[in-house]
């Protein structure tokens, strides 16, 4: 299967969990899918239909750290100015820590080749993240990947049925797809996230369970090992086997 490989790196990133508005603003350690997606409308210019786009990525960062920022906190008010005109908001700057990722590593996968010069000329500035998290692709590029029933996972998103196989990994809830055609109504979905090396001979398997795994040849192997992928969907079914793809 041919896919779009794309390598990005940047200085800074973080990946807020939602609903934290005051306080700390921790950071997810893996991008979510609706960064994602984000992520791929911003190189192709628009808005895209998630409908039969599947991806997979690997992700490292070196560090970590925290960033002082500040929000402005509004309400509606009342009374008037001191030039007798009606008030219309007031509010309060609320400082907070925010959790950020440094010098990030992502290797993106896309089912869409056909993609490549949106990434080579993409048509707004390469971020990850927040706006000011400023990024460049350093490859862009088609690989054949090729399907092998060993390999090794590591720095990604794994469906959350895997927890049960997989002897490491944090479940967690996560933006799957923001709808800006809906007033950027969110899709969440669970997922486990893999931080460290988990190999498919340490995978439990059940009954008859036997999976093939893509894999991609150019990456480094381990232990004679390729990196396996798994290939994820913004809507629809959101658990895709890897002989789908």
């Amino acid at each position: 299967m041919k896919v779009l490989k794309i390598v990005l790196e940047g200085i800074s990133t973080s990946f807020r969990y939602p609903h934290f508005m005051l306080g700390e603003q921790p950071s997810f350690p893996l991008p979510p899918p609706a960064t994602i997606y984000g992520h791929i409308c911003s190189a192709l210019g628009d808005w895209i239909d998630p409908e039969g786009v599947r991806f997979a990525y690997h992700f490292t960062v070196a560090g970590a750290g925290y960033d002082l920022e500040h929000i402005h906190v509004l309400s509606v008010a009342s009374g008037k100015l001191p030039g007798g005109e009606p008030k219309v908001l007031e509010g309060n700057i609320n400082p907070f820590k925010r959790h950020i990722l440094l010098f990030p590593r992502l290797t993106l996968y896309i089912n869409r080749p056909d993609w490549i010069d949106a990434f080579r000329f993409p048509r707004y500035p390469v971020i990850l993240g927040r706006s000011q998290d400023l990024a460049a692709y350093t490859q862009v590029d088609i690989v054949e990947l090729q399907q092998t029933d060993q390999a090794y996972f590591e720095h990604t998103l794994l469906p959350y049925r895997m927890a049960a196989q997989i002897p490491a990994g944090i479940v967690t809830l996560m933006p799957r797809w923001i709808d800006y055609h809906n007033r950027r109504k969110p899709s969440f979905e669970r997922y486990l996230m893999l931080t460290e090396r988990v190999t498919t001979k340490q995978m439990l398997k059940f009954g008859e369970q036997t999976t093939s795994y893509w894999s991609d040849p150019t990456a480094p192997t381990v232990d004679g090992l390729m990196l396996g992928l798994w290939f994820h969907t913004f809507v629809g079914v959101s658990d895709e086997a890897f002989s789908l793809a």
